[in-house]
């Protein structure tokens, strides 16, 4: 009886899906930590307080410290139905952006949509400023690196990333996935103004695995490795021979598609 009445409310409960932009910088990461400010903490904690009654916000995925959104998508139940979205956007928002937070759109969703199992694409994005220069406007917005890097290079060996492949390379020793076999459907570099933009897209990725790949990629565009060796690297699926990983405030996840 007390299972069937719990499925009951959970249909009765309406689903809303948010897009969310945050600078990850001052923040322990997404997931909720039992000490420091994390991403997913202070949403919840913010609608909660709108709604006036506890909410627990479900998000498309992790990101780690100091890592930035462009487009994290969540979704959370309540009991109540949210009747006017831009009043509940202002009203949220007053909250979040002071701590460099903001929910872009809010969707009601069906019952069967879920922000991570869901998803069919994941789009990250890595910043790397390349110029003597150290960033002022973008600090903490990407890497710094001073040294010129081979953009030719870098987009050779980035294409020896693509296909279904044993990432265990890239995986950082903590990481709890089951497998270290992903598809990494593109990598794509592009340059523009001394900012080298590399975009990865894949329907999931192991922990730091973004992080890895982009450190190994720095030492292919400085000429540290040859091709060569960033094949090798990758077919030994040995964590020991990755180059370090890049920092976390070049990376920025972009958007989640469903």
């Amino acid at each position: 009886m007390g299972l069937k009445l719990e499925k009951v409310l959970s249909y009765l409960m309406f689903k809303y899906q948010i897009l969310i932009e945050y600078v990850g910088t001052n923040f322990r990461g997404w997931q909720v930590q039992k000490k420091g400010k994390t991403i997913q903490g202070l949403i919840q904690q913010k609608i909660s307080k709108i709604l006036k009654e506890k909410i627990i916000l479900i998000g498309s995925g992790r990101t780690d410290s100091g890592v930035h959104a462009i487009g994290q998508s969540a979704h959370f139940e309540c009991n109540t139905k949210i009747e006017n979205f831009d009043k509940f956007l202002k009203s949220t928002n007053h909250f979040l952006n002071r701590e460099l937070v903001t929910i872009l759109k809010i969707k009601k969703k069906s019952k069967n949509f879920h922000s991570r199992f869901s998803a069919k694409m994941r789009v990250y994005k890595y910043i790397i400023i390349n110029r003597e220069g150290r960033p002022v406007l973008d600090q903490e917005r990407g890497w710094h690196i001073m040294n010129n890097l081979n953009l030719l290079m870098m987009k050779n060996a980035a294409k020896k990333l693509v296909g279904t492949k044993d990432f265990s390379t890239f995986r950082a020793s903590s990481c709890r996935a089951k497998s270290p076999i992903k598809t990494m459907k593109s990598v794509r570099i592009k340059s523009r103004n001394n900012k080298i933009e590399i975009e990865f897209q894949s329907q999931s990725f192991l922990q730091q695995q973004v992080r890895s790949m982009v450190g190994c990629l720095k030492y292919v565009g400085e000429k540290k490795w040859s091709l060569r060796k960033f094949v090798e690297v990758i077919n030994k699926k040995k964590r020991i021979l990755c180059a370090p990983p890049a920092p976390p405030e070049g990376l920025y996840l972009a958007r989640v598609i469903y």
